[in-house]
């Protein structure tokens, strides 16, 4: 069993915030505890608009608190985000993620990323593949 408290992750390297500073990501679970899954806790700040696309992986979120919408880019379609929806992104649909309020989201990622990952220009993930021993 592996306890953790989101703010134990505060300013460690499981603690990301691009440069932008339109979000941040506590990565409380990742590849190397050889599970199938990460799992992190994403805030996405007020007024903020962010272009996501995971190219190599499945993507799950459930928003907890805020509001905002979620904007498919390759249909147009648009979806208001708030406490107690759940995305699924399947298809490794580009999406956009406004946020009105912040936004606090609890995702879950398969295949597990390793807390290395950077986002590129257009929103990917690379794939990277972690050693579990």
């Amino acid at each position: 069993m592996r306890i953790t408290y989101v703010e134990d992750l505060d300013g460690t390297d499981r603690d990301v915030l691009p440069e932008n500073g339109s979000w941040r990501s506590r990565r409380i679970v990742l590849a190397k505890e050889g599970v199938g899954f990460s799992f992190h806790e994403t805030i996405l700040y007020a007024g903020t608009e962010s272009d996501f696309w995971y190219a190599n992986h499945v993507e799950a979120v459930y928003c907890v608190g805020g509001e905002g919408e979620l904007v498919n880019r390759e249909t147009g379609e648009v979806h208001p985000i708030r406490d107690g929806m759940c995305y699924l992104l399947d298809g490794n649909e580009r999406h956009t993620v406004r946020a009105t309020t912040d936004l606090r989201m609890a995702c879950v990622f398969n295949p597990p990323v390793t807390g290395r990952e950077v986002h590129d220009e257009n929103g990917v993930y690379p794939l990277i593949k972690e050693v579990i021993q």
